[in-house]
């Protein structure tokens, strides 16, 4: 070993607690960066002096030749990054379910005890039982037709609100751009996020090979990963990018739909060997709608670079992953198969459905009801058919069917009151009609046509208790899961944030280090300068 050896030493020394200094400045810089991984700098001991050969010198033992920096590596765990997106795929689907179920309850108006369809009916009832004891008063019949007007309007404002809000969240779905030839919505969000996820991929693959960690690239593509997860379940998995890479290098990420237990599936969304194809070329979502039914038919995916490799998920299969696109499409509607028979359900095509079945079945009961009873009669007059009432609700457009968004009152009978049967015989007086009309409310419609031994008023109250009881366990799964992903995010940043209180540890422990190898240097320095210049001299 040279003389000179100890300068060499303490200079490498130098070199790399200045590593250690620029990468904890790194550290600080990034403290507040979203998806920031701390790093730090491996220390290696070199290779002692001599090595094991046959030409070794004959000294005490092995000498040590200082310090180098082997890699820099960031910290993360992960098995917590695999329980966050787990965890993070179903906190996004109950947010977007709670968000859309809060949407439709707001629009029934039940909270409020001013406005709803259960106040203008009630409000209807009434005025029909006020009639049936008041029958000869012009007023009450007039009060009577105009609240049947506001029932009317509260079936049209609610079906109207609620196919709004479903045709919201078709937007919110995603729908495809003939000129830019992509998806919107969540669909063209995931869309995006496999794109940018390949070209880091690409990145990764260029740059581990060179035997280096680009943990930048790395924490760029993991928090792609995590938004990605909030979309639709996945599984991540890894494989080298080349032979040359080092042993904990991440490698490319491979990503397939995971099933409801986490276990990846063969739907592979993005692989290692994809990573070099043009943009055009990479795997995309896409959605298959029901003509005209307002529900999704099914999801497909095309396999980056195959256009013969689509796959199509059925609904059936596709609802068993999480995420905020299997919210949207079980809030929006969807193709259900149910043996050997399809049907179309979710939370707001079975509510308008519900809710078109007792704006027809009351329509029908009270048309049924009036049509039996005769307007009140003149004096002179007599009961005839051609006195006898006419249907009180109709539809809007003319059409045969009744539903929720066309039901309205007869226009005839809106111009003239009158035209109200109420009446038994026609008399004057005589208001037992009424009295029946007022009770198609209360009373179990004939031939269970809501249900067993149910009302119109029972049958929507139970449309709205269904909503509530759905409502709740959405928010309450919300502030259940939320707390469960905020544990896991609080365990990963333990793992991966930046503390400042431990980087200015260690900004004061590599200065030291920096100083006391200077002084190593320095005292290198004293010995060669003495030997250089100091001795010889004797005899002189």
């Amino acid at each position: 070993m040279s003389t000179f050896h100890g300068l060499e030493m303490a200079k490498q020394a130098l070199f790399t607690q200045q590593m250690g200094l620029y990468t904890t400045g790194h550290n600080l810089s990034n403290v507040n960066t979203e998806g920031f991984s701390r790093q730090r700098v491996n220390f290696e001991a070199m290779s002692p002096f001599p090595s094991a050969s046959r030409n070794r010198p004959s000294i005490p033992g092995q000498l040590g030749t200082g310090v180098m920096a082997g890699t820099v590596q960031r910290i993360r765990d992960a098995y917590l990054d695999s329980q966050y997106r787990t965890q993070n795929s179903k906190t996004a689907y109950w947010e977007t379910r709670a968000t859309a179920l809060n949407r439709m309850e707001s629009f029934m108006n039940e909270m409020d005890e001013t406005n709803g369809l259960s106040k203008t009916m009630n409000d209807f009832w009434k005025s029909l039982e006020t009639l049936s004891t008041n029958p000869e008063n012009a007023g009450a019949r007039g009060v009577a037709v105009e609240n049947g007007v506001m029932v009317a309007e509260s079936f049209n404002h609610i079906a109207t609100s609620l196919e709004q809000i479903q045709k919201d969240l078709r937007t919110q779905i995603g729908t495809y751009n003939d000129d830019t030839k992509e998806y919107d919505g969540k669909i063209g969000d995931a869309n995006a996020l496999l794109k940018q996820i390949n070209d880091l991929n690409k990145q990764i693959g260029e740059v581990e090979p060179l035997g280096y960690l680009p943990n930048d690239l790395y924490d760029r593509r993991d928090r792609l990963i995590d938004e990605l997860s909030s979309i639709i379940k996945i599984d991540v998995k890894y494989e080298k990018s080349g032979d040359s890479s080092l042993k904990i290098a991440d490698g490319i990420a491979v990503i397939r739909l995971a099933n409801q237990d986490g276990t990846p599936t063969n739907h592979v969304l993005l692989s290692a060997t994809d990573r070099n194809l043009t943009d055009d070329k990479i795997g995309q979502f896409g959605v298959t709608d029901v003509s005209g039914k307002n529900a999704i038919g099914s999801i497909t995916f095309t396999k980056a670079g195959d256009s013969n490799g689509n796959f199509e998920i059925e609904n059936d299969d596709f609802l068993k992953y999480d995420g905020s696109l299997k919210a949207l499409i079980e809030t929006y509607g969807y193709v259900k198969q149910e043996g050997t028979e399809t049907k179309i359900t979710g939370d707001f095509s079975d509510t308008l459905e519900r809710l078109n079945k007792l704006a027809e079945n009351f329509a029908k009961a009270f048309n049924e009801v009036h049509q039996t009873g005769y307007v009140v009669l003149k004096e002179g007059e007599t009961a005839t058919d051609d006195k006898k009432g006419k249907a009180f609700f109709v539809t809007k457009d003319g059409s045969g069917s009744i539903t929720a968004k066309n039901l309205a009152v007869s226009s005839e009978i809106r111009e003239h009151p009158d035209l109200l049967a109420i009446s038994s015989d026609g008399k004057f007086g005589n208001g037992d009609v009424a009295k029946k009309l007022a009770e198609v409310m209360t009373e179990p419609l004939k031939d269970n046509a809501l249900g067993s031994q149910t009302s119109v008023k029972g049958y929507f109250q139970q449309i709205i208790s269904k909503m509530a009881v759905d409502t709740r366990a959405a928010n309450q799964r919300v502030a259940n899961d939320n707390v469960l992903q905020q544990k896991i995010q609080n365990d990963r940043l333990s793992v991966s944030a930046v503390s400042i209180d431990e980087e200015m540890t260690n900004l004061l422990k590599f200065q030291h280090a920096y100083n006391a190898s200077a002084r190593s240097m320095t005292a290198m320095d004293e010995i060669l300068d003495k030997i250089i210049n100091s001795m010889g001299l004797v005899g002189r």
